[in-house]
C-alpha cells in the first residue's frame, strides 16, 4: 500500500493492475480549463480527469449566504459519489498526480484520506517525472466504471473559522500559511480582495517542500526543516489561500513522520473575505 508518494517507476509497474485508480489533477488558478485541455493532449495511461473546482470544491457561497472561500469542501456524500464514478472501490490503490509538484494531487490526496480511505498516494514529481523516465503517455479516455467506496472514519482532521478566529487570542495551536511570502506579507495579491495573513501565522511556503526537480525532498530534510516551523505537529493547522496548497504542507509533513496536523479549509480567501477578522502584513 502506498500512503503519501509513490515514484514514476513504481507506478509504471502497476500500470495495468485493475485495482489501481489513476487521477490527473493538473489546473491552472488563472485559467480553468488548461487542466482538462493538458489533459486532452496526453495523459499517463488509463488517468481519468478530476477538475478542482467542479469535482473536488462545493459551491463558494453556503446555502446561509455566506462565503465560504474560493476552494470550500463538498459534503463527504458528494465526494463519495464523485470517487464511486471514477471507479474507486474500497480496496483501491489511487494514485494522483498533477505537473505542479503535487500543488492540486495534494488536495486529492488529502481528501481521500478525509473520507477515510488511506491507500492513496502522490506521483512523486508529477508527470514531468513519469516523462522523464521515458513513460508513455496517451490521449485515450477510459471507459468509466462505477465504484464501491463508502466513506470510513476520517484519518485527518479540520478547523473552521471560528476556531482560527479563537486561536488567535490563546495561541494553542502553531498556524501555518503555505502561501509565497509576498503575498503572506500582503504584497502582489492578486487573487484574493485583501491582502496579508491571519495574525500569528508563520510562513511555509509549500514550494520549500520540494527539491529542484519537482520531487519532494528526503524524510529526513523534511523533519528537520518543518521541526524548526512547528514543534508538535498534532497542535498545528495548515492553511493556504484556499485551502488547496495546504494540503502539499500536509503532505510533506506526513512524509516526514510527524503527523495529525489539521486543514483549516476555507483559509485566507474565508478570512479576508469578513472585515472584521484581523489582518496582519
Amino acid at each position: 500500500m502506498y500512503t503519501t508518494l509513490i515514484s514514476a517507476t513504481e507506478l509504471a509497474s502497476h500500470i495495468a493492475d485493475t485495482n489501481w485508480v489513476v487521477l490527473d489533477c493538473r489546473h491552472d488558478l488563472m485559467d480553468t480549463n488548461a487542466g482538462q485541455a493538458a489533459y486532452d493532449q496526453g495523459h499517463i495511461p488509463g488517468a481519468q480527469f478530476v477538475h478542482l473546482d467542479q469535482r473536488l470544491s462545493a459551491a463558494k457561497v453556503g446555502a446561509d449566504g455566506v462565503f465560504r472561500g474560493r476552494h470550500p469542501l463538498p459534503e463527504k456524500t458528494d465526494f463519495i459519489a464523485t470517487l464511486q464514478a471514477l471507479g474507486v472501490n474500497d480496496n483501491s490503490q489511487v494514485v494522483v498526480y498533477d505537473a505542479h509538484g503535487g500543488m492540486f494531487a495534494a488536495r486529492l490526496w488529502w481528501m481521500l484520506r478525509w473520507v477515510g480511505h488511506k491507500a492513496v498516494a502522490v506521483l512523486d514529481g508529477g508527470l514531468p517525472a513519469w516523462l522523464a523516465a521515458q513513460q508513455a503517455v496517451t490521449t485515450e479516455v477510459p471507459a468509466a466504471h462505477i465504484g464501491n467506496i463508502n466513506e470510513q472514519a476520517t484519518l485527518v482532521g479540520t478547523v473552521d473559522v471560528s476556531q482560527v478566529l479563537a486561536n488567535i487570542s490563546s495561541a494553542a495551536k502553531t498556524l501555518v500559511d503555505a502561501r509565497a511570502a509576498d503575498r503572506f506579507r500582503g504584497e502582489n495579491e492578486t487573487i484574493d480582495p485583501v491582502g496579508g495573513h491571519i495574525p500569528g501565522a508563520k510562513n511555509r511556503f509549500f514550494k520549500d517542500n520540494l527539491q529542484a526537480d519537482g520531487r519532494f525532498k528526503l524524510a529526513e530534510q523534511l523533519q528537520q526543516e518543518w521541526s524548526a516551523v512547528v514543534s508538535d505537529a498534532s497542535q498545528a493547522i495548515m492553511q493556504c489561500g484556499s485551502g488547496v496548497t495546504a494540503c502539499h504542507n500536509l503532505l510533506a509533513l506526513e512524509v516526514a513522520g510527524l503527523q495529525g496536523a489539521a486543514l483549516y479549509p476555507g483559509s485566507w480567501s474565508e478570512w479576508c473575505a469578513d472585515a472584521s477578522r484581523p489582518v496582519e502584513r
